[in-house]
């Protein structure tokens, strides 16, 4: 079994290949990669020897996962990053009880997670940890919206592109529509402050994925403001997917 020190090791050979000239750019990319996966990793290890029955003691009724600084008042934030309530890897599980939860919400979380494996495995934990009639709020980018202004692409190419990338080094590489349906797909592929996306959604995809999961009615979200981030609302998708 390895430890903490097996995980620094790597982490340590790690830094040293990636200062050494001869390593290859797709080499470099691929350990840059596992040098974060090491971090989470290290970090869920942390909190599960908190509660190694993987279920916390607290029981939250509102709950906001991956919500990054966006946090909301009156939830409990559950992330791999600070700032949040509880540090927590939720490809693995949901750290709460069954049937606990009134309100679970997300936002431009989900596409940061692979598919199938963890994107589904998510949507089943949501469903278990709520309550009857309990309710998930799913936000992301909305593939359907991007994809439906090509191949001509509108003016609302540039709103994009200042919108979600305005402050973002990669405004040289955004050339053509096309480019900017590449980064809604695969967004922060090789960025060391961004974290890949992994999986492209729109309405019919959330539905699915949720009736699938066991939820018995999943339907557009009006956007509030008060709960979610007004710089989300333009391009974006919601749902409400209820129990």
């Amino acid at each position: 079994m390895y430890t903490n020190t097996t995980t620094t090791c790597l982490d340590q050979q790690i830094t040293a290949l990636l200062q050494e000239p001869t390593t290859t750019h797709g080499l470099a990319r691929a350990l840059r990669a596992a040098q974060k996966e090491l971090t989470v990793h290290r970090t869920h290890l942390a909190s599960q020897r908190a509660w190694p029955n993987g279920r916390i003691d607290d029981t939250p009724r509102r709950v906001q996962i991956g919500g990054g600084a966006h946090q909301i008042d009156g939830y409990f934030n559950i992330d791999i990053v600070p700032p949040a309530d509880l540090l927590w890897d939720v490809r693995e599980d949901i750290p709460l009880h069954d049937s606990t939860v009134d309100l679970l919400f997300s936002e431009h979380f989900l596409e940061h997670i692979d598919y199938p494996r963890s994107a589904k495995n998510y949507a089943r934990e949501a469903h278990r940890i709520l309550g009857p009639e309990g309710r998930l709020i799913t936000g992301v980018p909305d593939a359907a919206f991007v994809l439906h202004q090509y191949p001509e692409g509108t003016d609302d190419s540039g709103k994009m592109i200042k919108s979600w990338y305005g402050k973002r080094d990669c405004l040289d590489h955004i050339n053509t529509h096309l480019d900017l349906i590449n980064y809604v797909f695969r967004d922060q592929d090789d960025d060391p402050t961004y974290h890949p996306h992994f999986w492209a959604y729109d309405h019919e995809k959330l539905v699915q994925l949720f009736t699938e999961a066991g939820f018995s009615t999943v339907e557009p979200w009006d956007f509030d403001p008060e709960l979610a981030n007004p710089k989300r609302e333009w391009g974006s998708v919601y749902v409400v997917a209820t129990k």
